[in-house]
């Protein structure tokens, strides 16, 4: 459904639970997630459903991820680099 634009950027790759995804740099971590094919990055806190980035600015927390051990990260805000280990966020997120 998602594809990238023809660009000359540098590859990167992240890993996603154990999955190698190639990202353009400069990109966000929810397109790289969305453009590897990627819908599903956390699940609510009452029901365990499956949640995917929605607004894509920063806005309805939908994106929530667990980037290199630190949870609670907008993956539509946060730009990728070379070597990211992501997960999904699982329940409520936790606040320090």
């Amino acid at each position: 459904m998602f594809r990238r634009v023809e660009s000359t950027a540098t590859i990167v790759r992240l890993d996603f639970e154990g999955a190698s995804i190639e990202a353009a740099e400069g990109e966000t971590v929810a397109a790289a997630l969305l453009a590897g094919g990627i819908s599903s990055v956390r699940e609510t806190a009452v029901s365990a459903a499956p949640r995917a980035p929605y607004c894509l600015m920063g806005v309805c927390f939908d994106c929530l991820v667990d980037i290199d051990g630190m949870p609670n990260r907008q993956a539509c805000m946060t730009i990728v680099r070379d070597g990211m280990r992501i997960s999904r966020q699982r329940g409520a997120r936790h606040l320090p």
